[in-house]
């Protein structure tokens, strides 16, 4: 069981109103009631230079940034967090939980935002080497049931990437499901349409929980 091997940087991954926010918190609960040292972080963010990204990044006018604006600003945030964050935490032998991660940065700025995936790839490699996660969990829901989702709870104070339209979150949900197809042994898809247990059993079985 992976909970006896060494910690597990696990990524949750999926369009808006997918539901992993509520799911990496469940997990995260499940692995504290097992006494299994955790850290819960987040993307864009997560570090107090990549928090100061963030407010950069998703708040404000949708057209306020151009992609390759964003994806800049990101790569520094990312590198500030994993340097900071989230290698010390793995070293202490801790797992982390983060929501987001590179692979939101290829389906968003790539797939929805038309930047070419290799170009993309190169600096990824450049930035973060062969460093990735252990494991990712994308939530697989139609983009259009997602953005229902979150028109039903509001779109809070960060609202930018939810108010594109429909379109640009079908480009982002293909971009999700083609780098799933691509790396099957890191990315476990799990049906978001379920009700929440349900995809918290299969949330659990990707990781070696169940």
């Amino acid at each position: 069981m992976l909970a006896a091997q060494k910690p597990q940087f696990i990524t949750f991954e999926g369009g808006e109103g997918s539901g992993k926010s509520t799911q990496i918190r469940l997990l995260h609960q499940e692995l504290v009631s097992r006494e299994i040292q955790v850290g819960l972080t987040r993307e864009p963010g997560g570090s107090e230079g990549a928090e100061e990204i963030r407010e950069l990044l998703v708040n404000g006018d949708k057209g306020r940034w151009d992609a390759w604006s964003e994806t800049l600003l990101l790569w520094a945030a990312r590198r500030d967090h994993v340097e900071n964050v989230v290698k010390p935490a793995l070293a202490r032998g801790s797992w982390v939980l983060c929501d987001r991660f590179f692979d939101s940065t290829i389906a968003y700025q790539g797939y929805a935002g038309g930047l070419p995936i290799g170009d993309l790839r190169r600096l990824q490699e450049m930035i973060l080497g062969n460093f990735a996660p252990t494991k990712t969990i994308f939530f697989d829901i139609d983009p259009k049931i997602g953005l229902e989702r979150t028109v039903e709870r509001g779109l809070g104070k960060e609202g930018r990437f939810e108010s594109f339209d429909l379109t640009f979150h079908q480009r982002l949900y293909d971009g999700f499901k083609e780098l799933a197809l691509q790396e099957p042994d890191r990315i476990v898809t799990v049906d978001a349409n379920q009700p929440v247990e349900s995809v918290q059993r299969d949330v659990l079985k990707a990781v070696g929980l169940n």
